[in-house]
């Protein structure tokens, strides 16, 4: 599959590729993790550049790659998920096919948030939004135990999340 692809090709670029970031950029890149909504011409402000160097700077920011989307954040509990989890998943094979197929099948259910494929002994880490406690119940069997690849899920319960506002590069 091409996102399959696309996917392999970003997680080796993102290994191998350190991008250059200069001061101007690292500033760029607070503002708008910390409000993505900015006009441009408040983060030139916030920056001290013209509008027009500070749009060419977040397109420059966006084409090399380091800027790679921006998203709404959404209170899941307004949505009726009120119970998430973390549900740690092993496989019976660690092989490419039944890899490739899990992340397929997991991608595609509603209740989850996102997906961590990991070392040590599990080999993803599933993040789910459900409405209750039979509901994650069910997940966990209707969902996931009845895979033929699933051998073993672990579920953590989530009382509380906290998000740091901004990722400083290294």
């Amino acid at each position: 599959m091409y996102w399959q692809y696309e996917r392999k090709t970003n997680i080796i670029r993102n290994m191998t590729l350190k991008v250059e970031l200069d001061r101007t950029d690292r500033a760029i890149l607070a503002a708008l993790q910390n409000n993505a909504r900015l006009p441009n011409k408040q983060l030139a402000e916030l920056v001290g550049l013209a509008p027009s160097t500070c749009l060419e700077r977040v397109r420059a920011l966006r084409a090399r790659g380091v800027i790679r989307g921006y998203h709404a954040e959404v209170d899941r509990a307004a949505l009726g998920r009120t119970i998430e989890a973390v549900i740690a998943v092993r496989i019976r094979v660690h092989a490419r096919a039944l890899v490739d197929a899990f992340w397929s099948y997991i991608l595609s259910l509603p209740e989850t948030i996102q997906v961590f494929h990991v070392s040590g002994a599990d080999d993803f880490l599933v993040h789910i939004a459900v409405a209750d406690v039979p509901a994650l119940h069910d997940f966990v069997l209707d969902a996931l135990t009845v895979r033929g690849e699933v051998l073993h899920v672990e579920t953590h319960l989530i009382f509380d999340q906290r998000r740091k506002p901004a990722v400083e590069p290294a």
